[in-house]
């Protein structure tokens, strides 16, 4: 009995605890406050109205971060705030940053009403569990991920004629896309027409399609870009020289020949269509064509849109104009294939409060994405780097490999997981590619911490981050000048100013290049002598390094100076694909009614991917599957 009255009252403690903890007093002095605290892209102000007892609303006064990423937390978390009166609501994810903004914002507004914000932060919301339904749903497509792979192939298979369904794990569409560097690579005659093509250029040609062939492919490659270069040179055409087979062949190279030629064919033959197709749905590019880091050759298409938010936005407004035919799903994550008689069939889904069962009745398109974002899934296959435990990434948090457990579940084979690419330009704060000043590959450098130039800026994005592993604190500073900023309010790749950069600390401006030597910490001597060392090779075309990537001297105030650490950026490998973005088995055979698209899959990139081919690799292989899915009988 005894017992039986201390479980019974520790009981009621805990209820009473749990009561309180949900519906306790809070007083506020009655009126309306403002707070501000830092977002994503800078301060976030909101406003807050009380009154003697209650939170009565929230509302945004002003802030900078993007609405395709950042949106869906200013709708959710001030009415989660009010409706819960409580500060102690989740964040959105993907918009980890803006979300704490916002929350901190209102903190700050509660203090000035003097509000108690430990007590706030306590009391949670009394919420009731919603009844679960199920439901079952046919479709001609299932595809898993709504990324621009995934979205790329949904729009495809329903140009084809197919209807199709999308299934996203996150509260919002875009994956890894929205919040890239978004740059695009493909050969564009058109576009790379107002390039001057230099000796440096020229020399890289040759080296490449002079030197011994790894195999029949490279040797095929080499004779073709060969013969395609000296009828450039002899017709002496304008502009920069490339072809879809000099981008395969880079991209071969670069990524050390483990790639699987036939999907690097594949890829390089298509980039331009698929380009022209995005295009095509209103998607918009800059004019001009540049390097991003790691690319090799200019032909990275800039977006107008900051980050990949216009391929996001382009392919949302095509799915909304075509809504009859596609049916886009968020906070609905795939649990299982549904396998039947060794053919998909189908996918289980759980959504908020809905269990799903889609039939699809001819195929299902697995787009989840990469595992950059899973800390035990990128340690266990790593082999190149050291401890990545407490790396950041520059992915967003639903990276996490989902993918790849369905596929394996369904036999599928994997290829190249031990190669996890890292880049030089993680945020040291957030290892996001945020903050990154530099605006294109030819106009910059890179010091470490003494001041000193240590690697190619131009060479392979595994090189470049190895270098820098090697430098104290695996720290760097990118150096640009006025060149890549012409005024204050120029944005970086990133939508963000290099005034508001600076004003923030995360960046640094200065007349001279002695004042900003004294404002990064490095020796003067050596931060003149780097600067000096960089406008040499402008004249020369090489330097000691072996740098054959330049545009312009830094020689014009105000320069600038970012910090950037090592950050863990793409994953090379992942399911096997043929080039119809079929899934192969362990046994090297076609799964019926499988495809895979994008990050997801492995066996295109090799060791290393070139900057740029992401985004290119999404739309080619994302348009494939959709195409030949819904071709399927």
């Amino acid at each position: 009995m005894k017992r039986c009255i201390t479980v019974f009252l520790t009981a009621l403690m805990a209820f009473s605890v749990l009561g309180c903890a949900s519906s306790s007093k809070i007083s506020f002095t009655p009126g309306t406050y403002q707070g501000t605290a830092q977002g994503f892209n800078g301060d976030v102000t909101m406003e807050v109205s009380v009154d003697a007892g209650r939170i009565l609303g929230v509302r945004v006064v002003s802030q900078n971060d993007t609405p395709e990423i950042s949106g869906l937390a200013y709708e959710r978390i001030p009415a989660a705030i009010v409706s819960g009166q409580t500060l102690a609501v989740d964040t959105v994810s993907g918009a980890t940053y803006s979300s704490q903004g916002i929350i901190n914002a209102v903190t700050a507004a509660l203090e000035k009403a003097g509000a108690d914000i430990a007590a706030l932060r306590s009391r949670r919301p009394v919420s009731a569990t919603a009844a679960r339904s199920s439901r079952k749903e046919t479709y001609d497509i299932v595809v898993i991920g709504a990324g621009g792979a995934g979205l790329a192939a949904a729009i495809s298979a329903q140009q084809a004629g197919a209807r199709v369904v999308v299934l996203e794990k996150m509260p919002r569409a875009g994956g890894n896309t929205i919040i890239s560097g978004a740059a695009y690579n493909s050969a564009d005659p058109g576009r790379q027409a107002s390039i001057a093509m230099n000796e440096a250029n020229r020399a890289t040609i040759r080296e490449m399609t002079g030197k011994a062939p790894h195999d029949a492919f490279e040797a095929e490659l080499q004779q073709t870009v060969a013969r395609q270069f000296a009828e450039f040179t002899a017709a002496r055409r304008p502009g920069l020289f490339d072809s879809p087979e000099w981008h395969m062949l880079q991209t071969y190279n670069g990524g050390d020949y483990v790639a699987d030629p036939a999907l690097v064919r594949t890829f390089g033959e298509n980039t331009l269509a698929a380009l022209e197709w995005e295009i095509s749905m209103g998607m918009q590019f800059t004019p001009d064509i540049f390097t991003v880091l790691g690319a090799l050759w200019p032909r990275s298409h800039r977006p107008v849109m900051p980050l990949g938010t216009g391929y996001i936005t382009t392919d949302l407004n095509y799915i909304e104009q075509h809504k009859d035919m596609i049916t886009l799903l968020v906070d609905t994550k795939a649990t299982d294939l549904i396998i039947t008689n060794g053919r998909v069939t189908g996918v289980k889904a759980s959504g908020i409060d809905i269990d799903y069962e889609f039939t699809a009745s001819k195929a299902v398109v697995i787009a989840t994405g990469g595992f950059g974002a899973n800390k035990e899934l990128r340690q266990k296959y790593n082999t190149q780097w050291p401890n990545l435990d407490n790396a950041g990434t520059t992915n967003h948090p639903g990276a996490t490999g989902d993918g790849l457990v369905l596929a394996e579940k369904a036999g599928a084979n994997f290829v190249g997981m031990d190669y996890v690419q890292l880049l030089p330009m993680g945020d040291p704060a957030s290892g996001s590619l945020s903050g990154n000043i530099e605006q294109g590959v030819e106009d910059r450098f890179f010091v470490n911490k003494s001041g000193n130039r240590f690697v190619d800026e131009g060479a392979r994005r595994d090189v470049m981050t190895l270098a820098l592993f090697d430098q104290q604190d695996a720290y760097m500073w990118v150096i640009c000048d006025r060149h890549s900023y012409p005024t204050p309010q120029t944005k970086n790749n990133f939508n963000e100013t290099i005034e508001e950069l600076v004003q923030q600390g995360r960046a640094f401006s200065a007349d001279t290049i002695e004042e900003l030597a004294a404002k990064i910490n490095v020796p003067v001597a050596n931060l003149r002598a780097a600067v000096a060392e960089f406008n040499a090779g402008v004249d020369a075309g090489r330097d000691k390094w072996g740098r054959t990537l330049w545009r312009i001297k830094i020689d014009t105030p105000p320069y600038y100076a970012g910090p950037r650490i090592p950050t863990v950026h793409h994953t090379m490998g992942g399911i096997q694909i043929n080039t119809r973005a079929q899934v192969i088995n362990r046994n090297g055979q076609v799964i019926p009614g499988l495809y895979a698209c994008g990050e997801t899959t492995g066996g295109i990139h090799g060791s290393n991917r070139l900057g740029g081919n992401a985004l290119a690799d999404i739309h080619v292989f994302g348009r494939i599957a959709g195409t030949n899915a819904a071709a399927e009988r």
